[in-house]
């Protein structure tokens, strides 16, 4: 399996199930014990490894969320506590999630080693977000470690996506219009919404791109290594 088939097969995972502890009640609940409102857990879990910078540089991040809404998130978020400290308790629920939802049906050490290798050897450059998780201290748990390093090749790949629908023309607001148009209002999008038809050529170009960039990373395993990730990661989409 080549690096780019890897990327291709693995997003499934990453987008799908690396993310969804963020959506989890669990979270959200464990964001208001923290004295968080709302979308502010989400925004300053996401992109507090960046340190105590403005709303702006944050929005700058979290490219496909409109700044209209990261900014004041942000700012009311570094009320609650600082930006970082948000960020180590967002990924201790991600670690908290895996524990407690993830299934046996898979070798989740294995798992972990095999993301692990990829995650050190990606290039940051382009990549804030990534590199800032990269830099958090990592989970002990096969489960937790596994999703933690998921989560930041998720992120990874998230950035080279984003730079990937800029070099096809495309804004942000194009893209989740293309792509995920029923959560536009969410990440702060105004109607009406572009029209999606003739956008999604370039959507679909960028998409290739970005599992050839993503690639990249997965090139430290060997094409049998690469298989069994993609492998062991099946039983975790499944459920």
């Amino acid at each position: 399996m080549t690096p780019e088939q890897a990327a291709h097969e693995l997003a499934p995972f990453l987008v799908g199930v690396a993310g969804r502890f963020m959506a989890d009640p669990a979270t959200f609940a464990r964001g208001a014990e923290l004295g968080f409102e709302g979308f502010d857990f989400y925004v300053a879990g996401r992109a507090g490894v960046l340190g105590d910078v403005p709303g702006e540089v944050a929005a700058a991040a979290l490219v496909f969320f409109a700044p209209g809404v990261v900014v004041p998130a942000w700012e009311h978020a570094a009320q609650v506590m600082p930006v970082r400290r948000a960020a180590q308790e967002f990924a201790r629920c991600g670690h908290v999630h895996a524990r407690e939802q993830f299934s046996d049906a898979t070798d989740y050490a294995r798992l972990a080693d095999l993301l692990g290798r990829a995650v050190a050897a990606a290039d940051a450059a382009g990549a804030p977000i990534f590199a800032g998780l990269r830099a958090l201290d990592e989970p002990g748990d096969p489960k937790a470690l596994a999703l933690h390093r998921a989560n930041a090749l998720r992120e990874l790949r998230g950035a080279l996506h984003a730079a990937a629908i800029l070099t096809v023309g495309l804004t942000p607001h194009e893209a989740v219009a293309v792509r995920s148009p029923g959560v536009a209002a969410l990440f702060g999008w105004p109607d009406p919404l572009p029209d999606a038809g003739p956008l999604r050529d370039r959507w679909a170009l960028a998409e290739a791109r970005t599992d050839r960039m993503a690639g990249r990373a997965l090139a430290v395993l060997s094409p049998d290594e690469r298989r069994e990730l993609v492998d062991l990661t099946a039983p975790l989409l499944a459920g």
